[in-house]
């Protein structure tokens, strides 16, 4: 029974009965040892009528073994493993050690493990329950918090205990477990040991701050008298670390190494066969497991062995001499294999030991393939401390921070690699690699600048290549250029090309866009994503920026299937830039809100910026000032400090964007021409192009003529390279703007292949003919703007053309909503996917969901649309896209 918890019960209830519902969620208790997170768990769980419950929890022996908590948990399930999309089913299944192999991608195991969940759950709900979050393996955890963030719709409530402040990343609702209430302590103590009297119950009470577990402990230790206040309570009272010390003392020597090998070990079958070895015999080994049983330490539990509290457990631990627990870790690793083995033998090692040092490292491997990257950075860490040769632990301790930067934990990353560097002696292939880590460590989470002085310092095409990536962030054209230049020397070839042909073109040399035409007549044969994304810059740095959209989308295609571990945040980072570029405005809210969640998870900081930049752009076309303004502010916190001047620029052009959206053309021009002059770090050229045809427009608005054809020529320059129809029509357009050529507008309207800046242009034609004196040649034009941005959602332009429409005559409502406008950005590309002839099972496996909520998702889309069935939304997401070039506006 427990005493004062109403409050703690109500929580838990409450998560579970909206998660019968269908609004999954996850809650935390957290609390001190003793608190009765444990009790609370059990008590729920037990309350729980109808739906599945599923448990874990950490053990501290455990702490280090990949996926151990994880296998607990889902071992019940694993019969439905075959309902899950192939990527996913085949990352849970290399996880939980049923395969060999495996991608390595932990975003790909946590949507797989989210789906299995989902499978588990069915119609009537599931619960999991995770106690000691504390000790809970680092792979297992990464898993089950992924998962926990994405619980919205899924009948699916997960339960944590965690001691202390030990952080539950991503999960907000906690409930703080403190002492008991003054009356219910009183209640508890009463149950166990009679009623005390008053001074000694309100000072017991007082005294363990009315910690349930110390109550109880502490009174069983009191004598009568000292209950009856007829002698005094003996100080200090025996808690802290006496409360199961003198517990453990008491033990009689084969009952305390019987506890000691079940401190350090789990299996119980192993743990007997140890004791066997150690002590006298399986009579000794009986009567010392029965020692243990009746003095209330720990007991036998299926097929382990169980400590009555983790404290206990510490006790015996803390208790033992460490030559002790070597001998008993070299017991038990005789007894084991694989990971177990390689632990025990870790624990048993005094001094350096090269094998097993080797066979930690191998452990990491393992662990490394299953997406365990954290696990993989302890064995490897532990592996170098181990390692006697110099060169050879600098190497473990280089690969442990890539884990450790791969398991979304730079700190810890940059740490591991600084203790690397200063161990690599004279080794310069290794010193090398080591400066290219930092380097993209910088990049990734730290100053941009910094990356590009450090990169620069290799003469490799791969780190050359990387620098100029570092420099592009930054907005370095003189280093970009310099950069190029050095890769000239480099054999050809497509990365080679590119990277020598930005720099290049970026000088003036007439021979870079040749190398640039030559890179991308070979993008046909890349299936790589990184290299999606350098032929994204070779057709960004000719100007073709309809080019370099298909490239990025292309990009984010490869990265969701093949397992791109830890760089899919960077890659949504471009693809939401290409399709807010495309017109597709509520595909890129959606891809960067995702790139976004998945950036915080992995900590890098400097992609968070891009993807809150982009969501500032979005906010701006969509006319939320809020929005833009907030989301803009805190790009630019990161990204300023951090001198990525792309991030920067594209942050500071969302703010003069939404100066043009609402009519301040004034303004928007001064912002404008801040962002055309802002130099590495603050701006960024390729942001300062783009944005061109947008300067211009604010300056004619502004009645700045002079102005508007300066910054014409200065985009002809830019773009002099750019044979697209789309870089084609903007051209046309701003000439049509800066020089008052009605057929400029007209060449641009046959060129464009993005609807939506076909849109702007029909609009600023409109307006024109209208103002001309042509107020029946202006409607069509305004019509057709008003319509593509109602249906885009870009509130500031509709507005716009509404007004011009009223003002050429036209007083007809407001145009029918696209058919797919009632939808949700995530519904919008859901539909787009069974439009391309995907399954539920390939739709979740691109977007990190499950089939579950894809179909859950359907079931929402169809009323909506009043359709019934997957070809009529297919055909609906088609008559959608036909009307320009194959492109949906949304």
């Amino acid at each position: 029974m427990l005493y004062g918890r109403s409050v703690e019960i109500g929580a838990l209830d409450e998560v579970i009965a909206r998660a019968g519902h269908g609004r999954g969620g996850a809650l935390v208790l957290r609390g001190e040892a003793g608190a009765g997170k444990t009790a609370l768990l059990d008590a729920a769980a037990e309350r729980i009528e109808g739906m599945g419950v599923l448990r874990t929890g950490g053990v501290e022996s455990e702490s280090d073994l990949a996926f151990a908590a994880l296998h607990q948990l889902l071992w019940p399930v694993t019969g439905l493993l075959d309902a899950l999309p192939g990527p996913q089913r085949d990352a849970v299944r290399a996880a939980l050690g049923h395969a060999s192999g495996g991608t390595g991608d932990r975003f790909l195991l946590g949507a797989g493990v989210l789906s299995l969940l989902v499978e588990a759950a069915g119609p009537e709900g599931l619960v999991c329950v995770v106690d000691d979050f504390q000790w809970i393996d680092r792979a297992s955890a990464d898993a089950l918090l992924f998962a926990a963030r994405r619980l919205g719709t899924e009948r699916i409530a997960m339960l944590f205990a965690v001691r202390g402040d030990a952080p539950v990343k991503g999960v907000p609702s906690t409930v703080d477990v403190r002492g008991l209430p003054e009356d219910a302590a009183a209640e508890l103590l009463e149950s166990r040991h009679g009623l005390p009297a008053a001074p000694v119950r309100r000072e017991l009470i007082k005294l363990t701050g009315a910690n349930p577990l110390a109550l109880v402990e502490i009174a069983a230790r009191l004598t009568p008298a000292q209950l009856a206040d007829r002698e005094p309570l003996p100080d200090p009272l025996p808690g802290g670390a006496r409360l199961y010390g003198d517990r453990v003392a008491g033990l009689s020597s084969p009952a305390r190494l019987v506890a000691l090998l079940a401190a350090v070990e789990t299996d119980l079958e192993v743990v007997l066969r140890a004791a066997e070895r150690l002590a006298s015999g399986p009579e000794a080994v009986a009567v010392a497991f029965a020692e243990l049983e009746e003095c209330g330490l720990a007991g036998v539990s299926g097929t382990g062995v169980r400590f009555r509290h983790p404290l206990m457990r510490s006790a015996v631990h803390e208790a033992a001499a460490p030559a002790e627990v070597r001998r008993v870790h070299a017991a038990l690793a005789e007894l084991t294999a694989g990971d177990r083995r390689a632990w025990h033998l870790a624990g048993a090692a005094l001094g350096q030991a090269e094998p097993v040092a080797v066979a930690l490292a191998e452990v990491a491997g393992r662990a490394r393939d299953r997406g365990g990257y954290a696990a993989a950075a302890t064995a490897l860490t532990r592996a170098a401390e181990l390692t006697p040769e110099p060169r050879a632990r600098a190497a473990r301790l280089k690969d442990a921070a890539v884990s450790a930067w791969l398991a979304g934990r730079p700190g810890q990353a940059e740490s591991l690699l600084a203790e690397a560097r200063e161990g690599a002696g004279g080794d310069s292939t290794l010193a090398m690699e080591i400066t290219r880590l930092r380097g993209r460590f910088e990049l990734n989470s730290g100053n941009a600048a910094e990356a590009v002085r450090i990169l620069a310092a290799g003469d490799s095409l791969d780190m050359l290549a990387d620098a100029v990536e570092a420099a592009s962030h930054v907005g370095d054209t003189a280093a970009v250029v310099e950069l190029g230049r050095r890769a000239t020397a480099h054999p050809e070839g497509f990365l080679r090309d590119t990277v020598a042909g930005i720099g290049l073109t970026l000088d003036g040399d007439a021979a870079g866009p040749g190398l640039l035409r030559r890179a991308l007549a070979r993008a046909d044969e890349l299936d790589d994503a990184v290299g999606c994304l350098w032929a994204t810059a070779a057709a960004s740095a000719l100007g073709e920026s309809d080019l370099a959209t298909g490239m990025a989308e292309r990009a984010g295609r490869v990265a969701r299937v093949s397992g791109m571990a830890g760089q899919l945040p960077v890659v949504l980072g471009f693809v939401a830039t290409a399709d807010r570029l495309a017109g597709r405005l509520a595909h890129s809210r959606a891809v960067s809100e995702e790139g976004l969640a998945l950036a915080r998870e992995a900590g890098y900081e400097n992609t968070v910026a891009a993807h809150l930049a982009n969501l500032a752009v979005l906010a701006a076309l969509r006319g939320e000032e809020e929005s833009c303004e907030r989301q803009a502010r805190e790009a630019l916190a990161i990204a300023l400090p951090h001198r990525v001047g792309l991030s920067a620029g594209v942050a500071s052009y969302a703010q003069a964007m939404l100066e043009l959206c609402l009519g301040r053309y004034a303004s928007a021009r001064d912002r404008f021409r801040v962002l055309a002059v802002a130099g590495p770090g603050t701006g960024h050229p390729t942001v300062a192009w783009r944005t061109m045809p947008d300067l211009i427009e604010a300056a004619v608005g502004a009645g700045d003529e002079t102005g508007a054809r300066a910054a014409l020529s200065a985009y002809e320059r830019s773009t002099e390279h750019a044979v697209t129809p789309e870089s084609r029509a903007l051209l046309a357009r701003c000439r049509g703007l800066a020089e008052a050529d009605e057929e400029a507008f007209g060449e641009a309207l046959r060129l464009h292949t993005n609807p939506f800046e076909a849109a702007r242009t029909a609009l600023l034609l409109g307006e024109r003919l209208r103002r001309a004196q042509h107020p029946g040649r202006a409607r069509a034009h305004l019509r057709t703007a008003w319509e593509v941005f109602e249906q885009a959602g870009a509130r500031p332009w509709a507005r716009r053309a509404q007004e011009e429409l009223r003002a050429a005559g036209e007083y007809g409502g407001a145009p029918s909503p696209g058919v797919l406008d009632v939808l949700t950005p995530q519904e919008l590309r859901i539909a787009g996917l069974v439009a391309d002839g995907l399954s539920s099972k390939q739709i979740a496996a691109r977007l990190f969901l499950s089939p579950r909520t894809v179909e859950y998702h359907l079931y929402k889309i169809y009323p909506k649309l009043g359709i019934g069935s997957r070809t009529d939304l297919a055909r609906l997401v088609v008559l959608r896209k036909a009307p320009v070039a194959g492109d949906d506006m949304l």
